[in-house]
């Protein structure tokens, strides 16, 4: 087996497997999907062997842990610069290359130096529209009784300014 003096990253047959699994994947997969799909061909692989893959590839820079949903990490291994769509109701994530520039008023940088970004868009995938899209409530303003319809609850209303008057109707 090939030894990386490096890092000490040692190329087993488990870990070759992960790696041509992640090669081209587009999928954003999360280490539960490396794991269930490469352990088919290795039935006595562990858990603790993808994840400590992930780990040792991510500290290399050879794929970008992306924790843009919060009940699992996902994992990319495209390293160029872009950004990602997700879908609210299934949670798909697409790459989007595009470039946008953002610039941070001077301000507003605490003075932090910016060396990149990462946007996140949401919406919902063209498969999860046709099942009905994403389940929205309904909420009203105690005060004015301006509605506004939404997954989380808003902080103000936004036709009269009330803070803390949002209640969800039924």
């Amino acid at each position: 087996m090939e030894r990386r003096k490096e890092t000490g990253f040692k190329l087993t047959p488990q870990r070759l497997a992960i790696l041509a699994y992640l090669d081209g994947n587009t999928n954003h997969p999360a280490a539960e999907d490396i794991y269930r799909d490469v352990r088919k061909s290795f039935p006595t692989m562990s858990f603790a062997t993808v994840y400590n893959t992930l780990e040792a590839l991510k500290r290399r820079g050879e794929i970008i842990e992306l924790t843009i949903d919060p009940e699992r990490k996902h994992y990319d291994p495209n390293t160029d610069p872009h950004h990602h769509l997700i879908c609210l109701s299934c949670k798909r994530i697409v790459d989007v290359h595009k470039d946008f520039k953002i610039n941070i008023p001077r301000a507003q940088r605490q003075g932090f130096r910016v060396t990149g970004n990462h946007i996140e868009f949401y919406g919902v995938c063209p498969d999860c529209m046709k099942k009905g899209g994403v389940d929205m409530a309904v909420f009203k303003c105690e005060e004015c009784g301006a509605t506004k319809e939404g997954r989380c609850k808003p902080k103000k209303c936004s036709k009269c300014g009330a803070s803390g008057t949002m209640k969800k109707e039924g």
